[in-house]
């Protein structure tokens, strides 16, 4: 049995895809060089990087496959950081050219990747090993931050549902250890009712003095729990490390 987040990396390089199209007019070779949302980052830094994260998530199932563990970026981050600048000014059609042949590799790796592969298989990355079943979800993550990032025709806004569903879950549960000893949050959804208590505890009816209120819809409170937006009056967080 594969990872069904493979279906949703399939539609997130869809929805890049779709924004793509537009460098391919005549202002193209000027929009790649546009700054991103990225600090010091343009628009062909980002670009590249999606591209290159392909070809790692692909470094690393082919390993697998072999009974290897592979390296995302054998040469680290320096080597990661050095790919990116590299490939940064290149030609708008080339830039696009890259991110989505490299999406298409991808896509091929994971559909060659066996359910024992999915199940055992491990690749090594900065922080440590992951499990192959892991790789989906950060690739969908990598894709929809990014192409947020990129200010073209995309946004937080159109984070798909079953993104933000997951990626709430996910940063919510780790945000108690990035409030850098300020007070417990009590932050609500004002789209749903979903609520979080940080530090959680386990007593929604019991409320911890000094428990200060961050209210939003769910997009603008993930987009502030992943380092993509400062809204006026929320607390200051650690860095996200993903």
């Amino acid at each position: 049995m594969t990872p069904s987040g493979i279906g949703h990396v399939r539609e997130s390089h869809l929805r890049l895809r779709a924004t793509l199209v537009l460098l391919t007019d005549s202002d193209a070779d000027v929009r790649v060089r546009r700054p991103s949302r990225l600090p010091g980052w343009s628009v062909g830094h980002v670009l590249t990087h999606l591209a290159r994260n392909a070809d790692s998530h692909v470094r690393m199932l082919e390993a697998a496959a072999s009974g290897a563990v592979g390296d995302q970026y054998p040469g680290g981050n320096e080597q990661r950081a050095a790919d990116i600048e590299a490939g940064a000014g290149r030609p708008a059609a080339e830039l696009v050219a890259d991110v989505l042949s490299s999406a298409a590799r991808l896509e091929e790796a994971m559909d060659m990747t066996p359910a024992d592969g999915w199940r055992t298989g491990r690749g090594r990355v900065v922080s440590g090993l992951w499990p192959l079943a892991e790789l989906p979800f950060r690739r969908w993550r990598e894709v929809e931050i990014h192409h947020a990032d990129l200010s073209l025709d995309y946004g937080i806004a159109d984070w798909p549902d079953s993104y933000v569903d997951e990626e709430l879950a996910r940063a919510t549960a780790g945000v108690a250890a990035r409030l850098g000893g300020g007070p417990a949050l009590d932050i609500r959804a004002t789209d749903t009712d979903e609520r979080w208590l940080v530090p959680d505890d386990g007593d929604y009816g019991r409320e911890p003095d000094e428990r200060r209120s961050v209210v939003a819809e769910r997009r603008v409170l993930l987009a502030w729990l992943v380092g993509r937006a400062e809204p006026d009056g929320f607390p200051a967080l650690t860095p996200w490390t993903g």
